[in-house]
Formats: C-alpha cells, structure tokens, sequence
C-alpha cells in the first residue's frame, strides 16, 4: 500500500502541534515561571487544548460507528464502541470528572491517596507508587513502542495481523506520522520543566488525532 499524500488538514495538524510545542520549549527557557503557572498550569492553556483531540476522536468514531453500524461485523463496531468509552475516560480525567466545576469536594479516599487531592485515578499514589507513573507512563511507553514500531512493520507483511488490526478498528500509523512522533518525544527533551509532560500529553493527543482521522488503513472505515 502506498503511502497517502499528506493534506492541507493534516498538515494544518503539524504546524500546529509543533508550533505549541516549540513555543512552550522556548518559553520554558525564557520564562520558566509563566511556562510552569500559565501555559501548561492545571487547567490552563495546553491543559484545555489537550480535551480538543481527545474530543473530536470521540465525536469521529460515534459517526464511524453510526456509519457503519449495518456493514460490519460486532467486533468492529464494539471496538469503536471502546474507543468512544476510552474517549471519555481521558476527558474525564483531564477535567477530574468535573470536580472543580462543580466545585465538589474529594472525598477522604482521594484526599488521602490522590497527589492533588482530586478525584481522578491518573495521580493515584498508593503504597507510596504513583499510578501515573507506573500505568500512564511506563505501560503506556511500552505500547506506542508496539504501536509506532512493531505494528507498522507486521501490517504490511503478515496476512493474519492485518486481518486482526483491521477487525478491531484499529488505525495504523503512516511514516510521517510515525516520525513525528519521534521528533516530540526527541524535542521534549530540550524543555528544562517539569511540566513538559503537560506538552508532551498535548502533543502526543494531537498526533494520535492525526493517525485516528488520516490512517494508513483508512479504507477499514468506508461504508461498502
């Protein structure tokens, strides 16, 4: 299969991405204070950009799964289901269920287990072992390892894998997507805060946004 030349979106998609990015690195040397209370500061600007992605990947596969619901088989429409559930699990972390909105308290659980006090799961500290670390990041490095790495390479050459992928709705990545995605993760390393794992979060939401609506195996999801 050869590769989809990239359009005005998705291209769109980048320049944005990596112009937020490359202004967070800089600003993170200059102004470490306003990159740290402002720009990616606990419901500020990166924060709320991040729900962006996670909100249209949510609103992509509900129509996907609308569109589709006759032409294929249950396992690919209750992966799309799962898709829209994971969708909403992450906005509700973001938004700690809407707890500061509604400006309801954490109960002593949260209070006493949470890093921030609030009612989420990702900033779980439980024996002393932070469940982000271990479940939201390490977990999660060993699967976009899989995911960016092995899956691209095992699509194109093994038969039942594809067929596998491709049942579950599962988009594979183009190169440049793939490639991009190195790049952020080489890049982040130039931002001396803490809180470029804010900016990687923003821009990891992003791409996958652009590997979810522009995939490598976009036909899986055209009505036949």
């Amino acid at each position: 299969m050869t590769p989809n030349k990239i359009s005005k979106p998705e291209a769109a998609i980048l320049y944005f991405t990596f112009g937020l990015l490359f202004f967070g690195i800089v600003l993170s040397r200059t102004d470490r204070y306003w990159f740290d209370f402002t720009y990616t500061a606990e419901d500020g600007f990166i924060e709320w950009m991040t729900l962006l992605p996670l909100t249209v990947m949510m609103v992509i596969s509900g129509l996907r799964l609308a569109k589709l619901f006759r032409l294929r088989r249950p396992l690919f429409l209750s992966a799309l289901a799962g898709i829209i559930l994971v969708c909403v699990f992450l906005i509700g972390e973001e938004l700690s269920w809407g707890q500061r909105f509604l400006g309801l308290e954490s109960s002593e659980f949260f209070k006493s287990n949470n890093s921030q006090k609030e009612t989420n799961l990702h900033n779980l500290v439980i024996a002393g072992r932070s469940i982000n670390l271990i479940i939201f990041s390490r977990t999660l490095i060993l699967v976009m390892a899989c995911y960016l790495v092995v899956l691209p390479i095992l699509y194109p050459r093994k038969q039942k894998i594809k067929n596998i992928v491709d049942s579950l709705a599962i988009p594979v990545p183009q190169l440049y997507q793939i490639i991009s995605f190195f790049l952020v993760f080489g890049l982040i390393a130039l931002c001396p805060s803490g809180r470029r794992s804010e900016l990687l979060e923003f821009c990891s939401c992003f791409l996958l946004l652009l590997i979810f609506k522009y995939p490598r195996n976009k036909e899986i999801y055209l009505a036949e």
